[in-house]
């Protein structure tokens, strides 16, 4: 009976599911003591070489977790790794302290630029704030965090859009989500509006099936 409840519970989330169509290279970038300016100009110049250079957004950590930057490409349908691999310059290679690339599955790039205010709108979206979440689902809550993770917003939230990543190589998170803000004030109201009230809600079941998360506070310096 446990186990019949548990598959009825993943083909309901199968089927809610947003569609993931694309995939998309995470880089998660630590600079070295003294060189955060240097590596954030390299991260937010476009690869020439890239078949989609421009199909990136670059987010700069203000609060939260450890690392400096977060670089999400776009690759397309399948993603390529050749044996030469893309080895930055040596200059560069120093401005790191560490670095992670993971590859995760998303929305279809149109998708993807709607949400986080890119495209025709990134003019207009200059002073956005992305709150960038790392998740891992806790043994045997799989499904039960991807509904979590996926659950329309309720009352009160501020946000203007949001992207849930999935992974599939690399680091030992097991989702990547984005949520937009179009400033700092409306983050402000969302917070207050959202605390937490008595011993239920997202608060509280976000902990029944993660086993880590962390939430990192960010702006955009690309595009």
């Amino acid at each position: 009976m446990l186990l019949a409840s548990l598959l009825l519970v993943s083909a309901a989330v199968a089927q809610n599911m947003p569609a993931r169509t694309d995939v998309y290279h995470v880089h998660i970038a630590k600079a070295a003591v003294g060189k955060a300016a240097q590596l954030g100009d390299f991260l937010k110049t476009p690869n020439p070489n890239s078949p989609m250079p421009e199909h990136r957004i670059v987010l700069r950590h203000e609060s939260g977790d450890s690392w400096d930057y977060v670089v999400i490409s776009h690759v397309g349908a399948k993603a390529t790794v050749e044996p030469a691999g893309t080895p930055p310059p040596a200059n560069v290679r120093e401005a790191y302290e560490w670095h992670t690339d993971t590859y995760v599955n998303g929305p279809a790039w149109p998708e993807f630029v709607k949400a986080l205010g890119l495209g025709p709108e990134a003019g207009k979206t200059a002073g956005a704030v992305y709150v960038v979440s790392l998740y891992r689902y806790a043994p045997g809550h799989w499904s039960q965090l991807e509904k979590e993770l996926n659950t329309p917003p309720g009352a009160g939230d501020t946000s203007a859009g949001q992207v849930i990543l999935q992974h599939l190589d690399g680091a030992s998170w097991s989702y990547l989500g984005i949520v937009r803000y179009n400033s700092w004030e409306e983050y402000g109201k969302g917070q207050a509006a959202t605390l937490p009230k008595g011993s239920s809600g997202p608060w509280f079941s976000l902990r029944d099936h993660a086993a880590f998360h962390t939430d990192t506070l960010t702006d955009r310096i690309a595009p």
